[in-house]
């Protein structure tokens, strides 16, 4: 499917961020924006460019590759081709004042190239401005996302338990889920934001793998295929009768993602204990998705729910050993990772279309991973379940 944003849009996402930006400095004189999803977010395009508000209304896109493919598909009018940064000065002035910049996205190097053409009497973080602009979905975006949601749950829910044999190492079942994925809607490839951060699809592994410490933020694990590849499953790691089947993935669909995570006993039962720790997740999750709605605090839900821990569950919860991260849930969108955090910190209200990815899970020794990963929209009155909602672990 093949579509282009709508200039209403576009029109009412700037409009949202000229807003922000005065609510966020108000002698602020430009905003720059580098970033391929904000780009894309604005613009309707994802092409090598910055695109640049003016304080006085003014917004022009400036396209170094491709500004045709940028013509066609963005919906903005003043969309202007460059070769350099001084290109620029034939539209904007030299001096950019008080300017907004993505400061965890644009390298030194790029915001000296364009130091040498422009004058910026202060830099301004733009990244929590943006965040929190994407934070909110529109109903469009919902669509998407909703779409996304179904599929991912049918995925995980009856393709999945399809592809997995005996034999297979993790490796064989990445490539396996990756096919299936792309026969359904899958668009190809799951977004993250931060630095550095590579994930083809998600977490995947094995019985113990899934213990096996990683980079990534997360309460899985994932072993890999070696020290320079550790987000691809093993060669060497086959799946053999009773192991545990960790499945932690994302779905784009359209730009937009789901977050979804799975647990499968294959051709056995798991231990008692395991089963059990599963068992709280799911009813760790129910509770936390009750408490979604508009108006509560991200690190008072978090502080409620970790309060309510049985012994059991609290020793490894969201990791394994001294790996656990500090949060319950995370917003997701344009990429997996976005506002608000279920966590400490986080203090601004929920507010109502937030999209929130809520993942209980924990680490058992011998075993792996257990515990349940969906994705909710923010309500009035709680959370709205968009991918199935968690289930006991599926003996296969």
């Amino acid at each position: 499917m093949y579509l282009k944003l709508p200039k209403s849009e576009s029109d009412t996402r700037l409009a949202h961020l000229f807003s922000a930006l005065e609510t966020s400095d108000a002698s602020w004189d430009t905003a720059l924006v580098f970033g391929r999803v904000n780009l894309y977010y604005l613009t309707g395009t994802i092409q090598d460019g910055v695109l640049v508000l003016r304080r006085n209304g003014d917004v022009q896109f400036f396209v170094r590759r491709s500004f045709e493919r940028a013509r066609e598909e963005s919906p903005l009018d003043a969309i202007f081709p460059m070769k350099s940064y001084r290109d620029m000065l034939e539209v904007l002035p030299s001096d950019l004042g008080r300017t907004f910049v993505e400061t965890d996205q644009v390298p030194v190097a790029m915001l000296d190239r364009l130091q040498k053409y422009f004058r910026l009497d202060a830099v301004l973080a733009l990244d929590p401005v943006m965040l929190h602009l994407r934070a909110v979905k529109s109903s469009y975006e919902l669509e998407f996302l909703r779409t996304a949601g179904r599929e991912h749950d049918r995925l995980l829910m009856e393709v999945v338990p399809e592809i997995l044999y005996e034999g297979m190492s993790e490796a064989q079942l990445f490539g396996e889920l990756y096919r299936a994925m792309m026969e359904m809607s899958y668009q190809g490839v799951v977004r993250f934001s931060g630095f550095g951060t590579e994930m083809q699809i998600g977490q995947i592994g094995f019985g113990t793998t899934t213990l096996a410490a990683t980079c990534f933020d997360g309460p899985g694990g994932m072993l890999g295929a070696s020290p320079v590849i550790p987000s691809v499953g093993s060669r060497d790691r086959i799946l053999t009768k009773g192991d545990l089947v960790f499945v932690d993935i994302g779905y784009g669909y359209c730009g937009y993602h789901t977050d979804k995570t799975q647990v499968y006993s294959f051709s056995g039962k798991l231990p008692e204990h395991a089963l059990a720790l599963h068992e709280e997740c799911i009813a760790v999750q129910k509770r936390a998705a009750g408490l979604l709605a508009a108006g509560n605090i991200p690190s008072e839900i978090y502080a409620e729910v970790i309060g309510g821990l049985s012994p059991g569950l609290a020793e490894n919860f969201m990791g394994y050993g001294s790996r656990r991260v500090s949060f319950l849930g995370h917003g997701i969108g344009l990429v997996v990772n976005e506002w608000p955090v279920i966590a400490r910190g986080f203090d601004s209200p929920l507010a109502e279309n937030m999209v929130i990815a809520l993942e209980p899970k924990a680490g058992v020794t011998g075993v792996g991973t257990v515990g349940v990963e969906d994705t909710y929209v923010v309500g009035r009155s709680g959370g709205e379940c968009i991918t199935g909602g968690g289930r006991p672990v599926l003996a296969l």
